[in-house]
């Protein structure tokens, strides 16, 4: 008999094959296209108090509720926009989440405008390298950093809402500026 040897994981993301495909196709893979920054800089805000399971399995209603995350098309909703997405059960049903996700629409469009891209504003945060970390258990992963408080204060100063420190190291983490596959995991070495 032939044994195989399989993937291992971030325990994270247990058994569920959604969280898995985001595991080893998303998280942790450095991005740089400013729709998709812009989408997981939402996301991370609408999950604030709730399961990433929930919001990956919500993913595609936000993607027809936000046009497809483009921040021209979503920084000209209106209150009007705002109270159809209300009654959107296919995304998080939160007032403050769906008005910051529009005005950080508008605040992407002033940070391209101020640096060329978006992605670029934030990759500055790391100097444009991913930061490779080297944790063997979720225990150490931390839940923020100086790195994240500082992209978090920099957000506010630029007009983002929903981007506490907590949020913004789920998001740097998401996007591959930083690397917390722990080093047990298959992943760690993929995505550099």
């Amino acid at each position: 008999m032939i044994e195989t040897v399989t993937d291992s994981r971030c325990p994270w993301c247990g058994t569920d094959p959604l969280y898995r495909e985001y595991h080893d196709q998303e998280w942790g893979v450095p991005l740089h296209d400013d729709n998709r920054l812009f989408e997981m800089l939402t996301l991370e805000g609408a999950q604030a108090g709730l399961s990433w399971l929930t919001i990956l399995r919500k993913r595609d209603g936000y993607r027809r509720a936000f046009a497809g995350f483009d921040p021209q098309r979503v920084a000209a909703f209106t209150d009007d926009d705002v109270t159809r997405l209300l009654g959107n059960a296919a995304i998080v049903r939160n007032r403050l989440k769906i008005s910051s996700a529009i005005t950080n629409a508008r605040a992407v469009l002033e940070v391209q405008d101020r640096y060329g891209s978006f992605d670029r504003y934030l990759w500055s945060f790391v100097n444009g390298k991913p930061i490779r970390n080297t944790w063997h258990s979720l225990a150490h992963v931390p839940a923020r950093t100086a790195l994240s408080d500082a992209l978090s204060k920099d957000l506010k100063r630029q007009g983002f809402r929903f981007v506490g420190s907590t949020i913004c190291y789920a998001f740097i983490q998401a996007t591959g500026m930083v690397n917390d596959h722990l080093t047990t995991c298959s992943w760690h070495d993929r995505c550099q």
